[in-house]
């Protein structure tokens, strides 16, 4: 089976597997008891956020250990706007965000901020003269995804942070779960106060992700116990999961694919292109590993059962949200046109997939295009 749905998870690494295995069995303490078993998982542990950091090019800063990239958004976005809630009650996102933040910013709706949200183009893209316009002094924290998780689409960051630093004292938070590892983000100069990463979408495991921030900028806890993570981020911490993300961490910087993503990604749009009633999402503007196709007349779930019988594993736009018949919020956002609205399927690749693969993915392409035009529903279906 061809496994093409690499932005809904990855298959971890034997590298990352072995140094989780290898940790569980030597240094199983708990990393807050004061003896030396304890202690010396406590250094693996401090070890290992040092890693990220320097990987990450974040001279001083914090790596806060999560359960993965929905925890470490809401950490973030709940936690900065209580923190620095004393600089304004204002919080400015996009409509494309994931649940994790665009769920967290009701919650903060309910508790009194005042949330806007930046629209964004027909490929997904917000203005930055729309968010030069919605920024306000009392803005405190400002969440802009890098890569969409639907169709792929690349925010300017750089951009967006030289606006945000010089009309506003608000944090600045990127969700770059779909992106690290594949694509340069910067914490320093006017890159974000902080990134979300998940360990499963770079090769790593589940239940395994950060929130990473700069110098003295972190956000208020929003769980309650023992004071671990510096009191940000309460329970025991898991010191193989730890160890684990900053070689999936390691791994990813240094072996991007992105060259090769870039030629897969162009070689299906000219031939997806020779069909008619077939759509490339965020053509020109999406990270070069996702590819995000919407069929017309259809239900994407037709196309994916199809693409599945033919040995082939693909998506509908998000995998948080693929088991709901609602059109998604991101596709929404875009305003696609009505006809192709419930017919999108993404495709995702991984540097373990392959140019045969690719090859593969044409052929079926062409005989499900080719059966749609036929009107042959029940060969498809």
């Amino acid at each position: 089976m061809i496994y093409l749905d690499n932005s809904a998870t990855t298959a971890p690494k034997e590298e990352v597997l072995n140094s989780f295995v290898e940790v569980n069995k030597r240094f199983f303490a708990n990393p807050a008891s004061l003896h030396v078993a304890g202690r010396e998982a406590e250094t693996l542990l401090e070890k290992s956020r040092e890693q990220i950091l320097n990987l990450t090019q974040v001279s001083v800063g914090t790596v806060i250990y999560t359960s993965g990239g929905t925890e470490a958004n809401n950490l973030a976005v709940i936690g900065f706007a209580r923190k620095y809630q004393n600089r304004g009650n204002h919080i400015l996102t996009t409509k494309i965000e994931h649940p994790s933040v665009l769920e967290a910013v009701k919650q903060l709706e309910r508790e009194g901020f005042i949330v806007e949200y930046l629209s964004v183009n027909k490929d997904g893209v917000i203005s930055i003269d729309e968010l030069k316009e919605k920024l306000r002094e009392d803005t405190v924290v400002v969440s802009i995804m890098h890569v969409n998780n639907e169709i792929g689409a690349i925010q300017p960051i750089e951009d967006c942070g030289k606006v945000i630093r010089k009309k506003s004292r608000a944090i600045f938070h990127v969700d770059a779960v779909q992106s690290f590892g594949k694509l340069p983000l910067i914490l320093s100069g006017n890159g974000p106060d902080a990134i979300t990463i998940s360990g499963h979408k770079i090769h790593g495991l589940k239940g395994s992700g950060a929130l990473i921030t700069k110098k003295l900028v972190n956000p208020s806890s929003i769980n309650y116990g023992g004071g671990q993570e510096q009191g940000l981020r309460n329970g025991t911490v898991s010191v193989p999961n730890a160890v684990a993300l900053a070689r999936a961490v390691r791994l990813a910087t240094e072996n991007r694919k992105t060259v090769i993503f870039e030629r897969w990604r162009q070689r299906l749009i000219e031939h997806i292109e020779q069909s008619s009633d077939v759509l490339v999402l965020a053509k020109e503007t999406a990270a070069p590993h996702i590819l995000s196709i919407a069929f017309a007349h259809i239900k994407g779930e037709v196309a994916i059962n199809y693409f599945q019988k033919n040995g082939i594993l693909v998506s509908t736009s998000s995998a948080c949200s693929s088991k709901s018949e609602e059109v998604s919020h991101v596709i929404e956002a875009i305003q696609l046109e009505d006809k192709y609205k419930h017919g999108v399927i993404r495709v995702s690749f991984a540097e373990n997939n392959t140019n045969d693969e690719v090859v593969r993915f044409e052929k079926v392409f062409t005989n499900f295009v080719n059966l749609l035009k036929r009107g042959r529903s029940h060969d498809v279906e």
